[in-house]
Protein backbone atom coordinates (compact mmCIF):
# COMPACT_ATOMS: atom_id res chain seq x y z
CA UNK A 1 0.00 0.00 0.00
CA UNK A 2 1.38 3.64 -1.17
CA UNK A 3 0.99 6.62 0.88
CA UNK A 4 -0.77 9.49 -1.02
CA UNK A 5 -0.87 13.30 0.39
CA UNK A 6 -3.93 14.94 0.24
CA UNK A 7 -4.78 16.40 -2.86
CA UNK A 8 -6.69 19.26 -1.56
CA UNK A 9 -6.76 20.51 2.45
CA UNK A 10 -9.88 20.97 3.92
CA UNK A 11 -11.91 24.06 4.44
CA UNK A 12 -14.82 25.39 6.57
CA UNK A 13 -18.09 25.57 5.10
CA UNK A 14 -20.74 28.25 6.04
CA UNK A 15 -18.53 29.22 8.55
CA UNK A 16 -18.95 25.97 10.84
CA UNK A 17 -15.81 26.29 12.90
CA UNK A 18 -14.79 29.99 12.58
CA UNK A 19 -14.71 31.72 15.77
CA UNK A 20 -16.48 35.08 16.26
CA UNK A 21 -15.40 37.60 19.15
CA UNK A 22 -18.13 38.30 20.92
CA UNK A 23 -17.27 41.83 22.22
CA UNK A 24 -17.48 44.36 18.87
CA UNK A 25 -16.57 47.66 20.76
CA UNK A 26 -14.72 49.01 23.95
CA UNK A 27 -15.24 52.55 25.04
CA UNK A 28 -12.74 54.27 27.36
CA UNK A 29 -13.87 57.32 29.42
CA UNK A 30 -11.38 59.07 31.57
CA UNK A 31 -10.77 62.59 33.29
CA UNK A 32 -7.03 64.71 32.68
CA UNK A 33 -7.63 66.41 36.03
CA UNK A 34 -8.89 63.59 38.46
CA UNK A 35 -6.41 61.99 40.40
CA UNK A 36 -8.45 58.81 39.92
CA UNK A 37 -7.98 58.71 35.92
CA UNK A 38 -3.85 58.83 36.75
CA UNK A 39 -4.04 55.19 35.51
CA UNK A 40 -6.02 55.11 32.76
CA UNK A 41 -4.18 57.86 31.16
CA UNK A 42 -1.04 56.07 31.33
CA UNK A 43 -3.05 53.11 30.27
CA UNK A 44 -4.46 54.98 26.62
CA UNK A 45 -0.73 56.24 26.49
CA UNK A 46 1.29 53.30 26.89
CA UNK A 47 -0.53 49.89 26.69
CA UNK A 48 -3.96 50.87 24.34
CA UNK A 49 -2.31 51.23 21.06
CA UNK A 50 -0.53 47.41 21.34
CA UNK A 51 -3.69 46.35 22.93
CA UNK A 52 -5.70 48.01 19.76
CA UNK A 53 -3.55 46.71 17.03
CA UNK A 54 -3.68 42.59 18.35
CA UNK A 55 -7.47 43.22 18.08
CA UNK A 56 -8.52 44.87 14.65
CA UNK A 57 -12.35 43.34 14.59
CA UNK A 58 -12.62 45.42 18.09
CA UNK A 59 -13.86 49.23 17.47
CA UNK A 60 -12.02 50.96 20.29
CA UNK A 61 -13.42 54.72 21.10
CA UNK A 62 -11.72 56.92 23.99
CA UNK A 63 -13.32 59.93 25.29
CA UNK A 64 -12.90 62.62 27.80
CA UNK A 65 -15.30 62.38 30.61
CA UNK A 66 -14.69 65.96 32.48
CA UNK A 67 -14.86 65.27 36.62
CA UNK A 68 -15.82 61.88 36.26
CA UNK A 69 -13.94 58.67 37.45
CA UNK A 70 -13.04 56.05 34.61
CA UNK A 71 -14.72 54.18 32.98
CA UNK A 72 -14.00 51.25 30.63
CA UNK A 73 -17.59 49.76 29.08
CA UNK A 74 -18.07 46.78 26.58
CA UNK A 75 -20.47 46.30 23.73
CA UNK A 76 -21.17 43.07 22.80
CA UNK A 77 -22.72 41.39 19.47
CA UNK A 78 -26.15 40.38 21.75
CA UNK A 79 -26.69 44.14 22.74
CA UNK A 80 -25.75 44.07 26.11
CA UNK A 81 -22.85 45.86 27.38
CA UNK A 82 -20.76 45.60 30.45
CA UNK A 83 -19.46 48.65 32.03
CA UNK A 84 -16.41 48.57 34.88
CA UNK A 85 -15.18 51.37 36.79
CA UNK A 86 -11.35 51.74 37.24
CA UNK A 87 -10.75 54.11 38.96
CA UNK A 88 -7.19 54.46 41.14
CA UNK A 89 -6.41 51.09 39.08
CA UNK A 90 -2.37 50.49 37.81
CA UNK A 91 -2.18 50.37 34.22
CA UNK A 92 -1.53 47.03 34.40
CA UNK A 93 -5.32 46.52 36.34
CA UNK A 94 -6.66 48.15 33.69
CA UNK A 95 -5.37 45.91 31.01
CA UNK A 96 -6.84 42.76 33.57
CA UNK A 97 -9.87 44.40 33.17
CA UNK A 98 -9.98 44.91 29.46
CA UNK A 99 -9.18 41.73 28.96
CA UNK A 100 -12.09 40.12 30.73
CA UNK A 101 -14.37 42.75 28.94
CA UNK A 102 -12.90 41.22 25.38
CA UNK A 103 -13.28 37.76 26.66
CA UNK A 104 -16.73 37.86 28.07
CA UNK A 105 -19.78 36.75 26.20
CA UNK A 106 -22.19 39.49 27.09
CA UNK A 107 -24.52 37.23 28.57
CA UNK A 108 -25.99 37.95 31.95
CA UNK A 109 -24.12 36.03 34.99
CA UNK A 110 -26.39 33.30 35.87
CA UNK A 111 -25.73 30.53 38.83
CA UNK A 112 -24.50 27.18 38.46
CA UNK A 113 -25.88 24.45 40.98
CA UNK A 114 -24.56 21.60 39.33
CA UNK A 115 -21.31 21.64 37.06
CA UNK A 116 -23.06 19.03 34.57
CA UNK A 117 -26.53 19.07 33.45
CA UNK A 118 -27.72 16.09 31.61
CA UNK A 119 -31.15 14.25 30.44
CA UNK A 120 -30.25 11.37 31.31
CA UNK A 121 -29.53 11.30 34.86
CA UNK A 122 -27.23 8.18 36.08
CA UNK A 123 -29.44 5.14 37.40
CA UNK A 124 -26.24 3.98 39.37
CA UNK A 125 -25.85 6.95 41.32
CA UNK A 126 -22.13 8.52 42.30
CA UNK A 127 -19.22 5.69 42.52
CA UNK A 128 -17.29 5.17 45.37
CA UNK A 129 -14.73 2.90 46.54
CA UNK A 130 -15.85 2.24 49.48
CA UNK A 131 -20.20 1.07 48.25
CA UNK A 132 -20.30 -2.56 46.97
CA UNK A 133 -17.73 -5.05 48.52
CA UNK A 134 -15.77 -2.58 49.79
CA UNK A 135 -12.49 -1.89 50.29
CA UNK A 136 -9.29 -2.93 52.96
CA UNK A 137 -8.16 0.62 54.10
Amino acid sequence: MTIRALTQVSTGRNGVGAFVLQCKKLEFHYCDWAGSSKGMNIFIKTLLPKFAAEHPQIEFNVSPRPAKHPVVTGHYINGRQKPICVRNLEPTAILQKVKLLRDASGEKLKRVHKPVTSINPSVRGVWSPYHGNGMAV
